[in-house]
């Protein structure tokens, strides 16, 4: 089976044959760690999220994904919003031909303790990662800047802090 490749900021990326591809992401993060999933059909780790129902909004795209990819249940109340990555580079080419550019609204939420989640058939597995192991990991490409942002982000916290 072809994988799916992701392509961000690369000058051989394929150009889009299909309108544009809205999706969700959830930065779901607990005890200084962040939730990924490790994806079947690219075999890296992205942020957990997927593509947007035609019929729904942006925030129950988005509760939605999350309860397919990993079990947890979301309240909108406790969603908020980080961030739309629409950089015409992050680029999506699928096994099927199809190749879109990918626009991203990504929320975030703070849980309390870790969940108890449950992999979907679209996902190898389900793991939080501290700020230092998400250095040494396969990210989709797509998701590269979603991470540097937080991975920013996080970095400067801890300086203010200090």
């Amino acid at each position: 089976m072809k994988n799916a490749i992701f392509y961000y900021k690369e000058k051989d990326a394929p150009k889009p044959n299909k309108p544009n591809h809205i999706g969700t992401s959830v930065l779901i993060q607990c005890q200084d760690k962040l939730l990924l999933e490790h994806r079947k059909d690219s075999d890296t780790w992205a942020v957990i999220g997927g593509g947007l129902n035609i019929d729904e909004s942006l925030i129950e795209g988005a509760i939605r994904e999350v309860k397919e990819e990993t079990g947890i249940l979301l309240d909108k109340k406790d969603l908020e919003f980080y961030k739309i990555y629409d950089d015409p580079t992050r680029i999506a080419s699928y096994p099927d031909g199809n190749i879109m550019r990918i626009i991203t609204v990504v929320y975030r939420i703070f849980l309390n303790e870790l969940p108890t989640v449950v992999c979907s058939s679209e996902s190898r597995e389900l793991k939080f990662f501290r700020k230092e192991e998400l250095k040494d990991i396969s990210i989709s490409a797509t998701h590269i800047p979603i991470i540097e942002d937080y991975l920013l982000e996080i970095e400067s916290e801890s300086i203010c802090l200090k």
